[in-house]
């Protein structure tokens, strides 16, 4: 194991699935499993003795859900992994409370080989990751739970604010996240740095932010890492969830 390998503590109640994961996984030359776990309370355990850089995480197990392992472990000043939700996506409200107990991305368990090695090495990375399939519907929603107080600007390139989205019939109820209030900022967002923020809410990569707002790549990288460092974001997915509940997004 060389010093750039990125190193994996897998959480879930089903050991068939730790075995699938461990496989592809332990066959990249960059990446290598550290250890499992079975239950919230062994990965929080295992989080604070291993020390990974990322950690997958299931949300339904016994002993402790992966929600409040989710939030034990981000509180922990000790560990710095980045945490990636791995769900069916049956339970909207899993979703919504991860986001705010601190969870960098979401994997469904269907996913292929490919996107399960993207998602480790982007979180390692220190970028969130969302699966495609749901990214658009959990901000979209997260956008409606939260409880907005006051806005930085007009969004970028004369967006129009995005429309409420109604939760299907039978769906959990979504979480009222508490609003954090101007003063969790270190200091206010400068106009372009709100603009690239409502282009992060929107889910778009560096790329697509640049073009629409005429601006390279690296200058991008710089907000994104300004806007960061401002809201004590982890990531980018940590940064929308803030940006929502702060109502800046």
């Amino acid at each position: 194991m060389t010093t750039d390998t990125i190193r994996v503590l897998l959480v879930d109640d089903h050991a068939m699935l730790r075995a699938g994961f461990r496989t592809i996984l332990d066959s990249q030359p960059d990446i290598a499993v550290v250890g499992e776990a079975a239950t919230g309370a062994e990965a929080v355990a295992k989080a604070a003795a291993l020390r990974p850089d990322v950690i997958t995480m299931d949300v339904q197990m016994p002993d402790m859900d992966g929600i409040e392992a989710t939030r034990l472990i981000v509180a922990d000043p000790t560990v710095s992994a980045s945490i990636a939700i791995v769900t069916t996506f049956d339970r909207d409200d899993y979703l919504y409370q991860a986001l705010d107990a601190g969870a960098s991305g979401f994997l469904l368990k269907n996913a292929g080989a490919d996107d399960l090695l993207a998602a480790v090495r982007a979180l390692a990375a220190g970028d969130g990751m969302l699966a495609p399939e749901v990214t658009r519907r959990v901000l979209a929603r997260f956008s409606t739970a939260s409880a907005p107080i006051g806005s930085v600007g007009a969004r970028a390139s004369g967006e129009a604010p995005r429309q409420a989205v109604t939760p299907p019939a039978g769906a959990a109820p979504l979480p009222r996240l508490q609003p954090l209030g101007a003063a969790a900022l270190s200091e206010p967002l400068t106009d372009r740095e709100a603009e690239v923020l409502a282009q992060l809410a929107d889910a778009r990569t560096n790329a697509e932010i640049a073009a629409a707002l005429f601006i390279g790549e690296a200058t991008v990288k710089t907000h994104v890492s300004r806007i960061l460092q401002k809201l004590g974001a982890r990531d980018r997915v940590q940064a929308v969830v803030m940006a929502y509940r702060l109502g800046l997004a």
